[in-house]
């Protein structure tokens, strides 16, 4: 609630009737059309990808906003083109291992397309060629430049889980070895080191991964005002990114949470102060980023074409607000910091410094006032990320503190407030 302050209870009145105006239900359903099966993990450079970006400009375009769909490559991106194999046997007993639960691709293996059997070896052992080389989290690299140098299969290494149990997808990563690599859960390594030291193991595994360069898609909005032309304006640039990791190929990971969460935030911000712009000269754009997930490859495109005193507030995640959200600031933000300070203060919502390693720093980089926000990402790329666990009050908390601070950087409001 925005309180009512002597002398300016005009302006705060006018805040408060913006902020309540926030819909939970509207933001509720951008993440659950966004998280559904025609957009496939929205992956930059596939279809799933390609239609939300056309979806979002058109809820842009009946805004009233002038839309522009920008293109750029993108190299690097780790595509899973099928389901990847791994299971070990020991004494005449087979155990198939579960994707993405038991085990994951390691974003430096080369890509394996068919299963292929051979005995486990140690690290530590003389003999690699032709064998599976089990080595530790810290030992990885030094274990794939003997693999490469003995000619082993591959190597099979360990990496954790999140809470719930699930190995998180990752689409960009170090360059790729020469041989593959394949990331194990802390208890199936632990499971296979000690059958490995009562005696022989065979492994059978695949893993077809390879590296592409494709497409992605920026969605640049600007929405008209009557004093646009004036040279004193102040120029806000509110923005997320829209696409995920994508699905595997026999698995949905929704990607709501990341960052479906934050497009239907923002997107919600925009229709609120569309509909009531702020008093004064103040220049509204919105930009949905592709490739983020990919290194941030929308963000460094868009940030070069943007005025150098445009204002960045990027929000990635906005589906869980545990005690407070995280904020990052960064290039010359200091005025930008405090004034969403001073919205989280009118909106109630808790902030504090955490780092936030999204768009936001692309735009930091290019020399604007840019602060990420961050408010949670239960499920984190993994198939657990449903729009089921994206927190309505947290959509109300992340959309209100966006309308509050874009309505105190109008000219002459945040002093009357």
């Amino acid at each position: 609630m925005i309180p009512a302050l002597p002398g300016v209870d005009q302006p705060a009145a006018a805040l408060s009737a913006l902020v309540k105006a926030v819909s939970a239900e509207r933001m509720q359903a951008t993440v659950r059309e966004l998280a559904g099966d025609r957009y496939a993990g929205r992956r930059v450079g596939t279809p799933g990808g390609q239609a939300a970006a056309t979806w979002l400009a058109e809820c842009l375009g009946e805004l009233g906003a002038e839309t522009e769909l920008s293109g750029f490559d993108v190299a690097g991106v780790r595509e899973l083109y099928a389901s990847p194999v791994l299971e070990w046997s020991t004494g005449g007993q087979a155990q198939r291992l579960q994707h993405r639960r038991d085990f994951v691709e390691h974003l430096a293996s080369a890509d394996l397309a068919h299963p292929h059997s051979a005995p486990l070896a140690a690290a530590s052992e003389t003999d690699l060629h032709g064998r599976w080389v089990l080595a530790g989290a810290a030992d990885w690299g030094r274990a794939c430049e003997l693999a490469e140098a003995h000619g082993a299969v591959g190597v099979l290494t360990v990496r954790g889980t999140d809470a719930e149990g699930w190995m998180p997808k990752m689409i960009a990563g170090p360059p790729a070895r020469q041989v593959p690599v394949i990331a194990l859960s802390t208890e199936v390594h632990a499971r296979l080191a000690e059958a490995l030291a009562s005696g022989p193991v065979q492994v059978t595994a695949s893993m077809p991964l390879r590296q592409i360069t494709t497409r992605g898609h920026n969605i640049h909005a600007r929405f008209p005002h009557p004093a646009q032309g004036d040279a004193s304006r102040v120029r806000v640039l509110l923005s997320a990114h829209y696409d995920g990791v994508g699905d595997d190929p026999d698995r949905r990971l929704p990607a709501a949470a990341d960052n479906a969460s934050g497009v239907a935030a923002v997107l919600e911000a925009a229709r609120v102060l569309t509909a009531a712009p702020p008093p004064g000269t103040l220049e509204l754009m919105v930009a949905f980023l592709d490739a983020e997930e990919a290194g941030a490859w929308g963000s460094a495109h868009h940030a070069p074409t943007l005025p150098p005193d445009t204002l960045v507030i990027n929000l990635d995640g906005a589906a869980h607000l545990h005690q407070a959200a995280a904020v990052e600031a960064g290039g010359p933000a200091h005025a930008l910091l405090a004034t969403l300070d001073q919205a989280a203060r009118l909106t109630g919502v808790p902030l504090r410094a955490g780092a936030m390693a999204s768009d936001n720093r692309r735009y930091a980089a290019a020399g604007l006032a840019a602060i990420g926000i961050g408010m949670g990402m239960p499920g984190y790329q993994t198939p657990a990320e449903t729009p089921d666990r994206v927190q309505a009050d947290t959509l109300v908390a992340a959309a209100r503190l966006l309308v509050a601070a874009v309505w105190l950087l109008a000219p002459h409001i945040a002093s009357a407030l």
